[in-house]
């Protein structure tokens, strides 16, 4: 199972992460494993390569898998990034919705 964490601090989203593989499919065919990984990867280039902001990234594929993003605080007040991180936890919430035995998101 994925478990997704969006981590706030009241309203303000500091950051995520994402641990765990889906386990719908095989490797290379899980649509469940693909739809999150699509949706944190285009929400950490948006935040680079668009928004040019600064965040600590933390990626391990082996033991499990992880990829955790935390903001600075500069990234914190932006009201972009806050959207795209809200994009990111809608979008979560969705693949939750329609694949509930194979993700699992968290709001902290």
């Amino acid at each position: 199972m994925i478990h997704a964490n969006i981590i706030r601090n009241g309203k303000v989203i500091e950051g995520f992460d994402i641990t765990g593989h889906a386990g719908f499919a095989k490797a290379g065919e899980d649509i469940v494993c693909a739809a999150v990984s699509m949706l944190a990867i285009n929400t950490i280039n948006t935040l680079e390569k668009l928004l040019k902001q600064k965040f600590e990234l933390v990626e391990d594929q082996k033991n499990g898998g992880l990829l955790q993003v935390a903001l600075s605080d500069e990234g914190q007040n932006d009201p972009a990034v806050q959207l795209i991180l809200s994009s990111l936890e809608l979008g979560l919430r969705d693949v939750e919705q329609s694949y509930p035995k194979y993700i699992k998101t968290n709001i902290n």
